[in-house]
């Protein structure tokens, strides 16, 4: 008999998730049907969009996320023990499948390179990142690129694929640390949105003539004042909203229709699931095959201990991390 543990949502969170929202329970896993495998978690991944997504949870429910496991049990012959997986089981330290979602990594992957980035630049944050840039957004050499929380997981990798590409890239970032960081993986203009005297003024300084391709992690306002200066038809990936994830008040007005209408600006909203199969596969590969060039580089942000997933959760939410946040079993 496997004992797993599992984080799970007591209480819905209002605003800014606390430590009393969360529950960690121990359940009894009961023994493999024949095709099934038993899970154990490696690397759990925490991540932005489980502050949107929680709406979607029950209380008691356990709390979502992807995962880097190894079957530890077997009963699928498609899944020895020892087997190294993708799967969605949440915030559970075992778990088991019946082999139907389980996504094995790259038969490239090196064994000098941490199973972990398979959650972040060679994962899911890694495949928004490439999706959102190249096809919603579909750079070209010589334009002039923009995104925001720059230092996390997806806009470091946006900034990075968009320089391959022959692109000038602008990002911003909440700390100092996270601008040198920037400058130092490539972007051509860096700065800290929470000491500047006017994001209107930073952003012109650093492209006079304007944005060609916007890739927003971040909404509200910010996104309100970068549509003002959109070249037109520009265009905006929208991967994700993190300053309006905790408001509790009325939702801030969009952009200006004004500026939207007359620059011709197209936004689009995209998922990195629409990519599936062949196309993903390619994508990852790539993806893998800059950051073993050294092409695209990357940070963790790696906590360790089950135990401490709520915290790893609540800091990736207030910035802490530079880089993909990571919990390490």
């Amino acid at each position: 008999m496997v004992r797993a543990k599992r984080w799970t949502l007591k209480t819905q969170f209002h605003g800014f998730p606390k430590n009393s929202d969360f529950e960690l329970k121990t359940v009894d896993l009961p023994p493999l049907n024949n095709g099934e495998v038993l899970l154990e978690a490696l690397f759990l991944s925490v991540d932005p969009y489980m502050r949107l997504a929680s709406k979607r949870l029950k209380e008691g429910d356990t709390m979502m996320g992807e995962q880097v496991a190894r079957v530890v049990e077997s009963k699928n012959p498609t899944f020895p023990v020892g087997t190294i997986v993708l799967v969605h089981a949440g915030w559970a330290t075992h778990s088991i499948s019946d082999g139907q979602a389980l996504q094995k990594v790259l038969a490239e992957w090196p064994d000098s390179l941490s199973l972990s980035l398979a959650l972040g630049t060679v994962g899911m944050p890694g495949l928004t990142a490439y999706f959102g840039l190249l096809n919603i957004c579909g750079v070209k050499g010589g334009e002039t690129v923009l995104v925001n929380a720059a230092a996390g997981a997806v806009g470091a990798v946006v900034g990075q694929i968009a320089k391959l590409k022959g692109c000038r890239v602008v990002g911003s970032a909440g700390s100092d640390e996270k601008v040198e960081y920037l400058k130092k993986i490539g972007f051509d203009f860096a700065f800290n949105y929470k000491t500047v005297t006017s994001l209107e003024e930073t952003l012109k300084k650093a492209a006079p003539d304007g944005y060609d391709c916007y890739f927003d992690n971040v909404g509200g306002e910010f996104t309100n004042t970068v549509i003002k200066q959109m070249k037109k038809f520009g265009r905006v990936a929208m991967c994700g909203a993190i300053s309006m994830y905790n408001s509790t008040g009325q939702l801030l007005p969009g952009p200006s229709p004004e500026h939207m209408i007359y620059g011709e600006i197209r936004i689009e909203a995209f998922l990195c699931t629409r990519w599936q199969g062949e196309v993903k596969q390619k994508a990852l590969k790539e993806l893998l095959k800059w950051v073993l060039e050294g092409k695209i580089q990357y940070r963790e942000y790696v906590i360790e201990g089950f135990d401490n997933m709520p915290a790893a959760f609540m800091g990736m939410l207030k910035g802490d991390n530079v880089g993909k946040a990571i919990v390490k079993i």
